[in-house]
């Protein structure tokens, strides 16, 4: 996996999702190596079969909930000549669910995938994206990680404890050269939502935006000058910062909608 001096190689988690996939082509079209982690080696297979250049690329299948498959996967980057410039945290799991309706096994599992992996991972391969000319880590979080929404209270919480993570090691890598990114999507046309969750967004007039788009997104990122989070999204920039200054507007507008939010929870987990 030679890189040149405008390609990097790069550790893509959850490569085999809607936005993984969207990303794995960008970034290779671009011509950089991808080490392609997901939990179905056949579906990683597949995908890197239609990236340019197959042979770049190396599929690593992992389920990063496992400490002794991450460990293996991490075993894998550090044996490679070309090291690892870029680790790009973008696996992840949502569940739509009043807190009453989710129990300690969903709890952990989302916890665990969106938010503590993505903390094992960032610190196992420190090493590796410190001695990089280009060392960077980009963070998938989500707009509700910022705007507490009924229904994801646990997907919020692990979102946004990636993003106090996300702004930590910001600040605690300043002084070196790796660049520490931070993206935060709304809804995203995904698997990931089930025929509640379209709904739901459908009748509270939320908008979403394709996987291509938040993989321009991301790139924009990975190839600006320094450090940086994003927000995707409008109004749901907006609602953030006011979220921010003024929360009881937005408690009041949501509780308004609790109706709503109830019923296709309720579908959702019957």
């Amino acid at each position: 996996m030679e890189n040149t001096d405008k390609t990097r190689t790069i550790l893509l988690t959850g490569a085999s999702g809607g936005i993984g996939n969207a990303l794995a082509h960008s970034l290779a079209v671009r011509g950089h190596s991808l080490l392609l982690q997901g939990r179905s080696e056949r579906v990683l297979e597949q995908l890197r079969s239609e990236l340019p250049e197959a042979h770049r690329h190396l599929v690593l299948p992992a389920d990063l909930c496992d400490a002794q498959q991450r460990c293996e996967l991490i075993r894998t980057c550090h044996s490679l000549s070309s090291g690892v410039d870029v680790l790009i945290n973008n696996a992840g799991v949502a569940r739509f669910a009043l807190l009453a309706d989710t129990d300690d096994t969903a709890m952990r599992a989302i916890l665990e995938t969106n938010l503590l992996a993505p903390m094992a991972l960032t610190r196992d391969l420190l090493p590796l994206l410190l001695r990089s000319p280009r060392g960077a880590v980009i963070n998938i979080g989500s707009a509700f990680g910022h705007i507490g929404h009924p229904g994801f209270s646990i997907y919020g919480a692990s979102k946004s404890g990636l993003h106090g993570f996300t702004e930590a090691l910001r600040r605690e890598l300043g002084d070196s050269r790796v660049k520490v990114h931070y993206l935060a999507p709304r809804a995203v046309d995904t698997s990931l939502n089930t025929d509640a969750v379209v709904e739901l967004n459908r009748a509270l007039g939320n908008r979403s935006d394709s996987p291509t788009l938040v993989a321009k997104q991301c790139l924009a990122l990975l190839e600006g000058g320094r450090s940086a989070r994003r927000f995707m999204g409008w109004p749901e920039r907006l609602f953030i910062k006011i979220n921010a200054v003024l929360p009881s507007l937005v408690d009041s507008a949501l509780v308004k909608k609790m109706p709503v939010i109830r019923r296709f929870a309720e579908q959702n987990h019957p």
